[in-house]
This record gives C-alpha cells, sequence and structure tokens, in this order.
C-alpha cells in the first residue's frame, strides 16, 4: 500500500499557562493564542504555543490552570519582523475538551519529505544528534516546514537520508531554550523542534 507522505496529527494534554489571548484574525475568524505546558516522563516540561479559533473556545472555555485535551497540526510560518525565530512553530487546534484524566501527554504523527540534507554532528559527550527538516503538505497548497531532531541510533540513520525522501515518523512536539549573542548581548530564546521517537522510512 502507497504511503500517504503528507500525514500530520498532534495530541497534547497539558496544563493552560493562561487565558487565551488574541493572536489575529483570517478569513472572517478570530484566532486566540495559549502556552500549553506538557510534563515529560523525566519532569522536564515542554510549554507549546496553540493556536485556537474562537469558535472551538466558544463550545469549550479555557481559564489559566485548566488542564485540557487539544487535538490538531503542527504549523510553521515565516516571522518577518525580525524579532526572534525566523520559522515559527505553532500547534494548530482541530478539537479541544477539558474532560481530561491521566497524565500529561505530547505525541505526534508526521509523514513528510525531506526538503533540506540533514546536518549531522556529534556533542562533546560523544552523542549523536542529526537534525533534519521535514516539509509536509496542507490540502490547499501550503506546506509546513518543520525542524525535527533524532539523536542516538536514529540519528545514525536519519544522517544518510536523502533530499526529497519520503520519512514517517512519531514523536513530540519540545520546547528548548537557549542563548543567542545580538549585538554583544546575550539573549534567550525558545525553540521548537519535533523530537523523534520512531521513525518509518520508505519510498515514495
Amino acid at each position: 500500500m502507497k504511503t500517504d507522505w503528507n500525514v500530520n496529527q498532534a495530541l497534547l494534554i497539558g496544563e493552560a499557562m493562561q487565558e487565551p489571548e488574541f493572536s489575529h484574525a483570517s478569513h472572517g475568524e478570530d484566532f486566540y493564542r495559549l502556552p500549553l505546558r506538557c510534563l515529560r516522563l523525566s519532569g522536564a516540561e515542554d510549554v507549546v504555543n496553540v493556536l485556537i479559533p474562537r469558535t472551538l473556545l466558544e463550545r469549550c472555555p479555557v481559564c489559566a490552570g485548566d488542564r485540557v485535551r487539544i487535538e490538531g497540526e503542527v504549523r510553521s510560518y515565516n516571522n518577518r519582523s525580525g524579532m526572534g525565530s525566523k520559522l515559527v512553530i505553532t500547534l494548530f487546534a482541530r478539537h479541544i475538551s477539558s474532560d481530561t484524566v491521566g497524565e500529561d501527554d505530547n505525541r505526534l504523527t508526521l509523514a513528510g519529505v525531506l526538503c533540506k540534507a540533514p546536518i549531522y554532528r556529534v556533542t562533546p559527550l560523544g552523542r549523536e544528534i542529526t537534525d533534519l527538516i521535514l516539509a509536509v503538505n496542507r490540502p490547499y497548497g501550503r506546506a509546513d516546514y518543520l525542524p525535527c531532531i533524532a539523536w542516538g541510533s536514529l540519528a545514525a540513520r536519519c544522517s544518510r537520508m536523502n533530499i526529497g525522501e519520503g520519512i514517517h515518523l512519531t514523536g513530540r512536539l519540545q520546547s528548548r531554550e537557549y542563548t543567542k549573542l545580538i549585538d554583544g548581548v546575550e539573549t534567550r530564546r525558545i525553540a521548537y523542534e519535533i523530537s523523534i521517537m520512531t521513525l518509518l522510512q520508505g519510498e515514495e
């Protein structure tokens, strides 16, 4: 069976860090931004920016501290303001509910095409890392370009992939804090990327 190389599915369960704030309006719909905290099993946390249409919030209002379940897809867009990261990653909500039971969750299933050559490196402690950019088409012609990172044996496998190759993966959307030197001043920033958990490599 031929693989569909345009799959973008996400599930997050976590805590709303504040009430949703207005982000922008598009095609007659208002959209709100919500930072959602998801704990990992290790105790570390990822803070994901979720974009929610007002129609969803009208059916399921969210307050700071609420536990929320969100299903949707990972989106990317270019930030042309000159402030912060050039590539902005958000989670676009398709469904939202507050009847959550159990632990936090952060799961993605993606299938797309490798659009840049993998970047392979080894940390000073000898751990292998490979960075990838995955292109996933939306139904109406646009594409999302999603930064992915693989570790260990997966990193070695990803480093041998070629531009244009189809990739199917599961993982999580993680946030990572770093500092950048701008005009001699260290500035704290947050990067968002997909941490690859499992990988299925195939042909188009």
